[in-house]
């Protein structure tokens, strides 16, 4: 975690990396037969529209850990990254309480800028070496 201020951030040079929101609707995540009481487009729309000026956010197929649809992972910024920030994957994210905790945190910088709301520990988890491979992130 750096100590930077978001003045400093703000500071960074235009077209610097962003974070990455990676929303997973692929064959569990994003359908109605895994997770019914979610409008997933919706919380795809949600995510694109807070955070389209600040972080890349892209739907991927499939991250290959369904058994805690709907995975998001958040990837940091290049200065994130600098200040030892690393991907955090986040599981079972399925209300809307949990994509506005998503929405703040990359707003206030992410990974490795930024503390994440505690609440989200509660959706954070480790996949396997592959998948993080798959994704890049190793």
């Amino acid at each position: 975690m750096s100590r930077r201020t978001r003045r400093d951030r703000a500071a960074s040079p235009a077209g610097a990396a962003r974070c990455t929101v990676t929303v997973c609707r692929g064959c569990c995540c994003g359908t109605a037969a895994k997770v019914p009481h979610l409008d997933h487009e919706a919380q795809l729309a949600d995510l694109r529209s807070a955070l389209g000026d600040i972080a890349s956010v892209r739907r991927t197929d499939c991250l290959d850990a369904c058994e805690r649809a709907n995975v998001i992972v958040i990837q940091p910024s290049a200065e994130g990254r600098k200040a030892g920030g690393r991907p955090v994957w986040l599981g079972q994210v399925n209300d809307p309480g949990a994509a506005a905790d998503i929405t703040t945190w990359v707003k206030e910088g992410g990974p490795g800028l930024a503390e994440p709301p505690s609440i989200l520990d509660l959706y954070a988890f480790q996949p396997s070496r592959r998948v993080r491979a798959e994704l890049h992130d190793e």
